[in-house]
């Protein structure tokens, strides 16, 4: 061992030491200030007075549970910072830091030896730093500067100086395995050492590896949208997820993580990505899918498609009379045309179009949908349309409370209160005496007949309670039959929005209707009709988010992205995708993120270009770079391993036995994760049902919500963003990937493989990877 080795290591023991020394302190802080939140709950209404015979004794009762609940929130929050550094000093005991630059301010004459670990760590009198966060100002130089002049940024402007040397650490349990010398980026030795892993079930922190082009994107701040268009296996998620742990260091005092949101593609990446926030000493943020909040809004009306239905049509519905409709449908109403034409139909509703439903009891109208009409366009037409929407409302509960009242007195309400139990009838009277101000001791009663009255009231009130939710609900208000509306040709010709209708317009509209009727909502039109019936009904916004991140976002339409906008409108907004891997229907023939531009203006968008690939060896990306057009744009990392292999087979049950001898090959190997990769769901469970025999082997659905180790069978677009050591692309063949339009789930299928790729074709190969030859290795069986 070497004599700087030697001197590194003694200080790594002496940080542990101190971290040790912290652990204990904090793990007895921890247990004091549990204990007082538990002393507090359980004496919690011996230390509130409660009265309230009189207004002064309420008003003393509510402050009383308002200074005892701040004394319990107060305790709450210490013993939660406790147990976050707590389980940072944790997870610090390990591998304290994995980097340090020597740096000599300018005008402070000595060098500095800065040492950047996931947490940071003072000495006991806290005003030494042992160890800097990696989100701190002063690490931004490991990761963007090499030795030379340099600086970096803090909230009091910048500070220069000379940057001498750049060092990184490989510590395991506390034990320095090797230390280089890096001189231009984060080396090369620990990045090959971390690729060369197999691939786990969570995905894993990079702070120890983060690039310079990635810390771009974490620092990023100065601009409400940043667009990172990344190739497959880019590091763009990663780098993403540590930007949200770099906000919530940098914002500590004013952002917490609820106030941020992951739009996620699927319930099982949502699994995928769940530990790296809390391995960085975070908590997570708040993680929902589009179709989420779809169903959310829209599922207690109708049977809303989700997004993978939709594709599994696309993917395997072309016999279908009313595909070519249905394509164009899904084209035209991704559109931000469409979306303007929504917007131009809800201007016009002003003065003509809405559309409302009868409010009637046991068959008899209160108010018809002619009378709503009428009343709406004639009265307070001066009004914003919303406004005039709550005048509308109150005149109909002022319909349905005489409506109500007349009720009281009909035959079949005094029949009913015959019949009122014991129970009820009590619960009258008692409520009677307290409206009336009885005690005990008063000497008057209630009358019998008032009793009667108040059981009148209660029982019609109960048979009227699905109308009063109507109309606060704004039930009365058809959405179906206005939405409907927009495809009558010479209506939505009036509606302007400036694009050319699509030629198919009447039989998408005839389609849309039908559908509607049956209550099922396609996913194309799930966010345009939840616009309109918001812009009708008045939008419900989220102004406590103040982030979103949405990844996979190539999977977005223009028109879902302007939702997402209005949705949030106090949020900086982090898109992250790669049109290469874009398999939606609505993206054909989008190859960039331009239109997203016009979302913010320029003047408020950034893009950053991520172009070298981390995820897959040489061989790989060399392969599957050559897939697609442009793909010499693509860089990969200089990480060996063998070339993919393209077998073609006779027919599926050679296929089938090929597979089960490759899976038993890639085990033998050492790898962990295997995927068998599908072009659709239906060919996936054909495949599963097939190869169940072998050991370990799960199937992956749009409703699985977890992603485990051993051999899955998947199809492309649910292993959108997860990678595997091994992958199998099953039938490869020129018949299932021989459309222009296939190009880019084949590509997805390809990249997300790590160490190894074996494709099988049944028949001619797909047309795609004979344009890759020269990079894919070749054999068959006869």
């Amino acid at each position: 061992m070497s004599q700087e080795l030697k001197q590194e290591q003694q200080r790594v023991n002496q940080v542990i030491g101190i971290i040790q020394d912290q652990i204990d302190q904090y793990e007895e802080s921890t247990a004091r200030r549990r204990q007082e939140v538990v002393d507090i709950r359980k004496h919690f209404w011996e230390d509130v007075t409660v009265n309230t015979d009189n207004f002064d004794d309420f008003l003393e009762t509510i402050i009383s549970l308002r200074q005892q609940s701040e004394v319990l929130s107060l305790s709450q929050g210490s013993h939660r910072q406790a147990s976050k550094r707590l389980s940072q000093l944790q997870r610090m005991q390990d591998v304290p830091y994995f980097g340090r630059i020597d740096f000599a301010e300018e005008g402070m004459g000595d060098t500095e030896r800065v040492y950047i670990g996931v947490s940071s760590l003072t000495d006991a009198t806290g005003e030494k730093f042992l160890i800097y966060d990696w989100r701190a100002p002063v690490s931004s130089m490991y990761y963007d500067c090499t030795p030379g002049p340099a600086e970096y940024v803090t909230p009091g402007g910048p500070i220069q100086g000379i940057l001498e040397q750049k060092w990184q650490y490989i510590i395991r349990s506390g034990v320095i395995q090797s230390m280089f010398d890096t001189r231009l980026t984060i080396g090369d030795e620990i990045l090959q050492q971390v690729l060369g892993q197999s691939a786990d079930t969570h995905m894993r922190s990079i702070v120890a590896t983060i690039q310079q082009e990635q810390n771009r994107i974490i620092r990023h701040d100065s601009t409400r949208l940043l667009i990172v268009q990344g190739a497959a296996g880019s590091g763009k998620t990663s780098a993403a997820l540590q930007r949200i742990a770099y906000l919530l260091y940098k914002y500590r005092n004013r952002l917490t993580a609820d106030q941020m949101l992951l739009f996620s593609p699927n319930a099982m990446f949502k699994s995928y990505v769940s530990s790296v926030l809390p391995e960085l000493g975070e908590e997570n943020m708040q993680q929902v899918t589009f179709q989420e909040y779809l169903n959310h809004r829209l599922s207690d009306s109708f049977d809303v498609e989700d997004p993978y239905t939709q594709l599994e049509y696309v993917l395997t519905a072309s016999d279908d009379p009313n595909y070519n409709v249905r394509m164009a449908g899904i084209r035209f109403k991704a559109t931000k045309a469409f979306f303007d034409r929504i917007q131009s139909c809800r201007q016009a509703l002003e003065k003509s179009g809405m559309v409302f439903r009868d409010i009637s009891f046991k068959g008899k109208p209160i108010a018809s949908a002619e009378q709503i009409n009428e009343r709406f366009y004639r009265e307070h037409t001066t009004l914003r349309f919303v406004n005039r929407l709550e005048k509308l409302s109150e005149w109909l509960k002022e319909l349905v409370k005489a409506a109500e009242k007349a009720e009281r007195r009909k035959p079949w309400v005094q029949d009913a209160i015959e019949l009122v139990s014991n129970d009820e009838y009590q619960q009258a009277y008692v409520h009677l005496r307290k409206k009336h101000g009885m005690t005990e001791e008063s000497v008057e009663d209630v009358d019998l007949e008032d009793v009667r009255k108040e059981l009148a009231r209660r029982m019609v009130r109960r048979k009227f309670k699905r109308i009063w939710q109507n109309i606060r609900e704004m039930g009365f208000i058809d959405i179906p039959a206005i939405y409907k509306q927009m495809f009558v040709s010479h209506l939505a010709a009036s509606e302007g929005g400036g694009a050319e209708l699509p030629p198919e317009w009447n039989e998408i509209g005839e389609m849309t209707s039908h559908l509607l009727d049956e209550g099922k909502l396609l996913y194309e039109d799930a966010t345009p009709y939840l616009l309109l019936k918001e812009l009708i009904e008045g939008f419900q916004t989220n102004v406590s988010i103040r982030h979103v991140l949405v990844d996979e976002a190539q999977d977005y339409s223009p028109f879902q992205f302007e939702f997402i906008k209005r949705l949030f409108p106090a949020a900086k907004m982090t898109v992250l995708g790669d049109f290469n891997q874009a398999v939606f229907a609505h993206a054909d023939g989008t190859d960039d993120f331009g239109m997203l531009a016009e979302l913010y203006g320029p003047e408020h968008t950034d893009v950053i270009l991520l172009n070298q690939s981390y995820r897959s060896t040489r061989p790989i990306v060399e392969f599957t770079r050559a897939l697609i057009p442009g793909g010499n744009e693509i860089i990969p990392f200089d990480r060996n391993g063998n070339t993919p292999v393209l077998t073609s087979v006779a027919d599926a049950d050679q296929l089938h036995q090929s597979i089960r001898q490759k899976v038993k090959s890639f085990r033998e190997q050492g790898h962990r994760t295997i995927a068998i990769i599908c072009k659709s769901a239906a060919q996936s469970a054909s495949v599963f049902e097939t190869l169940h025999d072998i050991d370990d082997i799960k199937l992956i659905t749009s409703g699985s919500i977890e992603y485990k180790q051993g051999i899955v069978v998947i199809p492309v677009y649910l292993a959108k963003g997860i990678e595997f050591d091994a992958v199998i692309v099953y039938n490869a063949s020129d018949e299932e990937y021989g459309e222009e339009g296939l190009r880019r789930l084949f590509y997805t299928a390809c990249t997300r493989a790590m160490h190894e790729l074996q494709l099988y074709s049944i028949g001619e190969p797909s047309r795609f990877v004979q344009g890759a030859a020269a990079w894919i290795a070749k054999d068959s069986i006869s």
